[in-house]
């Protein structure tokens, strides 16, 4: 005989996921509806801000991408984002190896980690001026300058993911390397860096989002360089025609499509990589 176990609504849980899904979907909707709309149909009240727009165009669009030089910009975030994507896994994932693999027999190791994750706790805005003037000091006040800060600064992170997720990685690996002659530099390599895939992936997309959205760095760093990522092309719209709020919306949204291919692609690989580099 079965017994039926009477399974409980967890109303208040419910409650915050609904309260939760209409702070995202509300917000989209409004840009969405808003970027479709003509000027002309902008009022004052909150129905005509909220109504369908009458006709749906594309004017919006292309007008923004007209005023932004969309294409420009898009390449430029690109190449700052896949730059700083393939730095990072290579760097802190080397980093991430050498000191969690020692980080628990050597005092200087240990107090590495904690130097470098001790850096998440640091405010951009503490370090916004010196960096301004180091960088222009050492005439790297564009582009390579914004690629390197962004290594520096997901550091900390990428380097917490990649020493927890070594705990998952049996040291016995390394010792059947060595012993069939292989070096440290070759086994990892070899063996750890293709078995790290998944944590790869997941500081890969952090990453990227991060990199993709930031304003603040590329704004003091490259002011006069005369390049623009997606972030500052829509402040220096939004600058030139601040009360145009169609035009504002839809190049919103045309600057969120590429990030937001990128993660629903990669959104898995996020998961899977967090939940196995947590720390036991």
């Amino acid at each position: 005989m079965k017994i039926k176990v009477k399974e409980k609504f967890n109303w208040p849980v419910t409650i915050l996921l609904i309260l939760g899904l209409i702070t995202v979907i509300f917000p989209l909707y409004m840009a969405v509806v808003i970027a479709f709309k003509q000027p002309s149909e902008m009022t004052n009240s909150i129905t005509g801000i909220l109504s369908l727009p009458k006709s749906w165009s594309l004017a919006n669009f292309s007008e923004a991408m007209r005023v932004t030089d969309f294409w420009h910009s898009l390449l430029n975030s690109i190449l700052i984002t896949v730059v700083t994507v393939v730095l990072s896994i290579l760097i802190h994932s080397l980093l991430g190896y050498a000191i969690g693999r020692n980080k628990g027999k050597s005092k200087f190791y240990n107090f590495a980690y904690l130097y470098v994750v001790s850096g998440m706790f640091v405010p951009f805005a503490i370090l916004m001026m010196p960096l301004v003037k180091q960088t222009a000091q050492m005439g790297i006040a564009n582009v390579v300058g914004v690629i390197i800060l962004y290594v520096v600064f997901y550091m900390p992170m990428n380097l917490l993911l990649y020493a927890g997720y070594l705990k998952n990685i049996p040291v016995a690996l390394e010792e059947a390397a060595w012993v069939d002659g292989a070096s440290t530099w070759t086994t990892y390599w070899k063996i750890i860096f293709p078995i790290m895939s998944p944590m790869h992936a997941t500081v890969a997309v952090l990453t990227a989002l991060g990199t993709w959205n930031d304003v603040m760095t590329p704004l003091v760093i490259m002011s006069g360089s005369g390049m623009n990522t997606l972030p500052l092309a829509q402040l220096t719209f939004q600058t030139q025609f601040g009360t145009n709020y169609n035009l504002a919306f839809a190049s919103y949204l045309l600057a969120l499509l590429p990030i937001l291919i990128f993660y629903l692609f990669c959104q898995k690989q996020i998961l899977n990589g967090v939940v196995n580099g947590a720390v036991k």
